[in-house]
């Protein structure tokens, strides 16, 4: 099963991300979904929620305020956004595309699996809709350079929306630490794998009790050719087409053989 190509100008578009409704990478988004589209809806969450992945809100109910006219606030994950978006303020038209992002920091190899970002356009993925995941890569502590991503993310959008699309595969793009004159182009990548490099920070406060940080520092550990991070490395833009399906099907051959075919 696959999408036809599809005309951007034609498509109503759905933002979202996972560092809040103030963040600046959101106005990036909205920016790029602009040049592409007049119908353009956006519900992010309330807060910053980086590191929530898939997770959806099922023991408290959701509040969402109208920041501005089509700009909503869900006080819930990047999941509980594009559920409400889809299936309650745009239910009576669902849009054509979900666009997730800009957010502050790369989401790459294993980071896919933490990445409320990448699970906004997984959501959107598991309700029909193409998805496409925007990061901008940045060194701390140098400014963030948003403009990589606004100069040439309508681009990448307008060249995805023109070929057939798996309705089971949605697109994680990562933009290059580098001034937009000096990408050096789109570069189609598989992921790339890097360790968990951080680790537990413990603290004390004022009243005596001890109290944790999760440090993550990723390492990277894979410059092989082809992967997304040896892409962002050389300056190119990473264009990762991810699946939902996660099975392993080499473990699941043996584990067949092992347990008897049936």
């Amino acid at each position: 099963m696959v999408f036809a190509p599809l005309d951007p100008a034609k498509a109503r578009i759905l933002v979202t991300n996972d560092d809040g409704i103030n963040a600046p990478g959101l106005l990036s988004l909205i920016e790029i979904a602009r040049a592409l589209s007049d119908d353009v809806w956006v519900v992010a969450p309330e807060t910053n929620q980086s590191g929530a992945a898939h997770s959806l809100s099922l023991s408290k109910p959701l509040r969402a305020r109208e920041v501005s006219e089509g700009r909503w606030a869900v006080d819930g994950t990047p999941t509980d956004c594009v559920l409400f978006g889809v299936r309650h303020l745009l239910g009576d038209r669902p849009p054509a595309l979900v666009l997730s992002g800009v957010n502050r920091g790369t989401n790459m190899a294993d980071d896919v699996t933490y990445s409320g970002t990448v699970a906004a356009a997984m959501e959107g993925c598991l309700l029909g809709i193409r998805s496409i995941a925007m990061s901008q890569s940045y060194t701390h502590p140098e400014p963030v350079k948003w403009q990589t991503a606004e100069r040439h993310g309508a681009e990448v959008v307008r060249r995805v929306l023109a070929i057939e699309w798996s309705r089971e595969a949605l697109i994680n793009v990562n933009f290059p630490d580098v001034p937009p004159e000096a990408v050096k182009g789109f570069e189609v990548t598989r992921q790339g794998q890097r360790g968990f490099g951080g680790g537990i920070v413990e603290r004390i406060d004022p009243r005596g009790m001890a109290y944790y940080w999760i440090n993550y520092t990723p390492t990277e550990r894979d410059l092989v050719p082809g992967t997304d991070i040896e892409a962002l490395r050389r300056g190119a833009i990473s264009i990762n087409p991810l699946h939902l399906d996660l099975t392993h099907e080499t473990m699941r051959r043996r584990l067949r053989d092992a347990f008897g075919r049936r």
